[in-house]
């Protein structure tokens, strides 16, 4: 057996993780706002002890190219909202919602995260983005995208304050003494009286503190901004990666970048696994999904994520010279780089990039896969993976009946639940609280 095992996520993008996904024959469109679709991929990763489900979000409808709007799914259900409903319908898995930092206000989220940890026995997660776009600059009384590096100052101190919040009731704050009729101790409630360059809150929070002393922070910002942020505030990050010696080099950095604040984060790097039977039965199944795909998404597609029209360039062409963005700078880089080092045309990265938005990508049999995995677990790579499912239910349910039992049986991954928290699956420590005598953190 061996003693270290990795952690996987369940990444619910829309109908599945390939741009594709919602045209393949398995997959129900309708499934985007049912409830019962989302019960059944809840409780599917949950059947295959996933440690949590983490469900992406944007606050912006992307209309920049008609091509993209036209043909690829762009609407978002709520996290927040879908993640509170899914806590009643399972009982172990975290739940993780994405919130970004710059269009919201830390109160009211510091609240939501409090009682879905509460409602969920302590599940929940949130994961830490600053926005990427123009458009929900737009949605939020702004003319443009606030600049790239304040974004991360303000999602610094939005992390801080929202720990604060969590903190503010001490555990044991509320008495709940019927016969002496003393509902709290008011010596156990604490004003947070926060005054920084992006917020002024006063609190105290009006849930208590969550279960989980904090519920479980997650970044996964790719830029040097979005690293250090991980790497200062994070518990698990979130990572983009190509190939096994990038995954390396970053799990490295990010690891020696947490440890001088004391810190341990878990680094899981995304995954699409296409399954068959044997190779042949994956990349058949693989190129039908391609086959899916309208050729004119792709150029489109790059185009959104440089934010600069590459359609007047030929396709067999280089990556044109562009300027710095101020939006998803961490992909900008990597698209820079998939040019620079690999030496790949336009239309190769614009394909490349259509393929799981540029996450690693493993096309064969359910032990083939797990052996890429465990070559990339064993090989200082990673904690684990966040796995995106190129479409949704179906390729989920082929990872857990089939990789799955392939990484149990190499006792690469649980047999078992042994918690019941997020904290625990992760084997995370339960924090201490600002306001009480400083003490280290609670084991679960």
């Amino acid at each position: 057996m061996i003693a270290r095992q990795m952690h996987l996520g369940a990444f619910l993008f829309n109908l599945g993780n390939h741009i594709a996904a919602w045209r393949h024959p398995g997959t129900p469109p309708s499934g985007l706002l049912d409830l019962d679709f989302y019960r059944r991929l809840a409780q599917t990763a949950e059947r295959g002890l996933f440690d949590l489900l983490f469900h992406s979000d944007g606050v912006g409808l992307n209309d920049t190219y008609p091509s993209i709007l036209a043909h690829t799914v762009t609407i978002r259900p709520e996290p927040l909202t879908l993640l509170a409903a899914l806590a009643g319908c399972t009982e172990r898995i975290g739940l993780a919602a994405t919130v970004s930092t710059t269009y919201n206000e830390p109160y009211p989220i510091a609240r939501k995260l409090a009682t879905l940890d509460h409602l969920s026995g302590g599940r929940a997660a949130m994961n830490v983005v600053t926005s990427s776009t123009w458009q929900e600059a737009c949605n939020f009384g702004r003319d443009a995208h606030m600049e790239h590096d304040a974004r991360y100052r303000r999602a610094a101190e939005f992390v801080d304050v929202v720990r604060g919040l969590w903190d503010s009731w001490e555990d044991g704050a509320i008495l709940a003494d019927q016969a002496s009729g003393q509902f709290a101790d008011p010596a156990r409630i604490h004003h947070l009286n926060h005054d920084g360059p992006f917020f002024s809150v006063r609190g105290p929070l009006n849930v208590p503190r969550p279960p989980q002393g904090h519920p479980v922070l997650i970044q996964a910002g790719v830029s040097a901004a979005g690293e250090a942020l991980a790497a200062a505030e994070a518990d698990l990050v979130f990572t983009v990666n190509a190939s096994m010696p990038e995954a390396q080099v970053r799990y490295a950095r990010l690891k020696a970048l947490a440890a001088r604040s004391g810190r341990n984060p878990k680094i899981l790097p995304g995954l699409m696994p296409v399954i068959g039977t044997s190779r042949a039965d994956a990349e058949a199944r693989y190129a039908a999904l391609q086959a899916l795909t309208p050729p004119e998404i792709a150029i489109a597609y790059l185009s959104d994520l440089v934010d600069h029209d590459l359609h007047p360039y030929p396709v067999s062409g280089p990556l044109p010279e562009l300027p710095a963005i101020n939006g998803g700078l961490g992909r900008f880089r990597m698209i820079e780089r998939l040019a620079r080092e690999d030496g790949l045309s336009l239309g190769a990265i614009a394909r490349r990039m259509l393929l799981a938005r540029g996450h690693w990508t493993v096309i064969g049999t359910a032990g083939e896969i797990a052996d890429e995995m465990e070559r990339w677990f064993l090989g200082g790579a990673c904690d684990g993976f966040n796995i995106l499912a190129p479409h949704h239910p179906g390729g989920l349910e082929d990872f857990v009946d089939h990789v799955v039992p392939e990484l149990q049986r190499r006792g690469l991954f649980r047999a078992t639940y042994s918690g019941r928290t997020l904290r625990s699956h992760l084997g995370l420590p339960r924090p201490g609280n600002r306001f009480t005598t400083p003490q280290r953190a609670v084991a679960e």
